[in-house]
């Protein structure tokens, strides 16, 4: 365990005026965050803290994001686009995404619920580095503005 991320979840990321406080969106979702941390650590990533937030990496590649948001927490996959999803609980962060898919938690009984899908999809995600795959961005779709 990285003592950075153990310093995010005692103060919050601090990327805003509420870090450091009780009202940082951090401090909602502690007990989430904590068991979220130990499944992905259970998986055999390494922790770092990146961006402010806690990021977890295979031999040195950025594999997953974890965060805390308003309404949810979410594990962000940076190449999630790549992964199967046969459940089809990946989300895109927006309509133009290529890449990152996330999944979101509400609370802590749907993460206990799916932690064996949490853990299939971050299984996934560390074959998916260490086969090199990469994301192949569709410009295609994009609007010309």
């Amino acid at each position: 365990m990285n003592q950075k991320v153990d310093k995010y979840l005692a103060d919050g990321c601090m990327r805003c005026e509420f870090g450091g406080t009780p009202d940082c969106k951090v401090h909602k979702w502690i007990p989430e965050l904590e068991i979220l941390r130990k499944i992905i650590l259970d998986c055999g990533l390494t922790e770092e803290l990146k961006w402010g937030v806690p990021c977890y990496t295979y031999e040195g590649k950025n594999v997953l994001l974890v965060s805390a948001l308003k309404e949810y927490c979410a594990i962000s996959f940076f190449k999630g686009s790549l992964l199967k999803d046969e459940k089809n609980i990946l989300e895109k962060p927006g309509k133009n995404s290529q890449a990152t898919r996330y999944l979101k938690f509400k609370g802590m009984q749907k993460i206990l619920e799916t932690e064996a899908v949490i853990k299939s999809c971050i299984f996934e995600a560390i074959e998916i580095e260490k086969a090199g795959l990469k994301v192949n961005p569709d410009y295609s779709s994009k609007n010309d503005e």
